[in-house]
């Protein structure tokens, strides 16, 4: 039977000179490695060239390549294949500039005092830096809606002393604020101090009153400071209450439950309680911890009762109850501090001595020049 044709030429078989050539090949390998087996466990001598370590034999004589320089004979015995040499770092790469990292923010209080000549935000950013200057702004705006109107009630040449201290991501911290008011021709004046047996500092005045007002009936009994309020510029709808997650939230009047979650992504977890009775407002209560699920439309709380826990859901970026006022069934927006009874506090007289310590610790700061 004649045998089918192949595609391409015909393999060729290995003839007797190609398996010649392949002992030849391996010889040489096997020489060439028990040579350099050899040189390697005979010493080493270590010369520099340029950058580059050349080693030879220090009993066979070889020459030196041209420019090479030989170490002493007492480090012929030195560093060998391997071992760790100083060999300088490499030089900065062309057009890098080195990376700034920038300082930590100052450590303690600080003080400045400044005179209003526009925009208080503008003069406090002069004074305390880009940094750190809007933050701030707005902690001493918070104090000074307790005594006036901003911007309304400022005047060009009114004084501003303050101390305060940066905390990192945090704002500041202010510890002291003095405004000499040429409208209502008056020096108002408040200081950070730690009411024994309280959880929290707050601002007293000299005589010993809170500065920040208190509702008679409030969502919270205790919380670590308010910050914001309808009136101190921000266009913000309701009262905020810095406080842990899981205060206890009450019900400011006799209501019901009319909404339940609404608009989830910004509120979170969210009531809203219808009053009772006559004037009809209606109170939010947004941020809440998760509410049970038994709690439905309808359910009715008594003044005081506790309704939920206080939360960080939704749209917030730190633990706080967010308390809205509104009138009846309109959007008309109420400012609780106006639409409920308020009182300030004032510091027991056994305590009225530490404060005043605390007061002339602050006042000393403030009228350093």
């Amino acid at each position: 039977m004649p045998k089918m044709p192949t595609l391409g030429p015909s393999p060729k078989k290995s003839g007797p000179g190609t398996v010649a050539l392949l002992l030849v090949c391996f010889a040489a390998a096997a020489f060439g490695y028990a040579y350099w087996t050899k040189q390697r466990g005979a010493g080493s001598r270590v010369t520099f060239m340029k950058n580059a370590i050349i080693q030879t034999d220090p009993t066979a004589g070889v020459p030196l390549p041209s420019g090479a320089v030989a170490l002493p004979s007492s480090a012929a015995a030195g560093p060998t294949v391997g071992a760790p040499r100083d060999i300088p770092p490499p030089p900065p790469l062309a057009g890098l500039a080195p990376v700034a990292v920038p300082p930590p923010p100052p450590t303690g209080p600080r003080h400045f005092s400044v005179t209003v000549d526009g925009p208080l935000e503008t003069a406090i950013i002069s004074a305390a830096g880009r940094s750190v200057g809007p933050a701030l702004a707005q902690v001493v705006t918070r104090a000074l809606v307790w005594w006036m109107t901003i911007p309304g009630d400022l005047r060009k040449g009114d004084r501003l002393d303050l101390i305060y201290e940066e905390r990192g991501s945090e704002e500041p911290q202010v510890d002291a604020v003095r405004l000499v008011s040429g409208k209502l021709n008056k020096t108002f004046q408040a200081y950070r101090y730690k009411p024994e047996g309280e959880p929290y500092e707050r601002f007293f005045q000299p005589n010993g009153q809170e500065l920040e007002m208190r509702l008679r009936a409030s969502p919270l009994e205790t919380y670590e400071q308010i910050t914001s309020l309808i009136r101190d510029g921000r266009h913000h709808k309701g009262v905020d209450f810095k406080t842990p997650v899981g205060s206890k939230v009450r019900a400011t009047f006799a209501a019901t439950v009319t909404r339940k979650n609404w608009h989830w992504k910004a509120n979170g977890n969210c009531l809203e309680l219808t009053e009772a009775g006559a004037p009809f407002r209606k109170a939010l209560y947004l941020h809440l911890s998760e509410l049970p699920k038994s709690l439905a439309v309808g359910h009715p709380f008594a003044r005081g009762e506790v309704i939920a826990d206080s939360g960080n859901t939704g749209h917030s970026f730190a633990p706080h109850l967010h308390y809205q006022l509104m009138a009846g069934n309109s959007e008309r927006v109420l400012d609780p501090f106006e639409a409920q009874e308020s009182f300030r506090r004032s510091l027991p007289a056994s305590q009225k001595p530490a404060l005043d310590a605390k007061i002339g610790k602050w006042e000393a700061l403030l009228t350093r020049t």
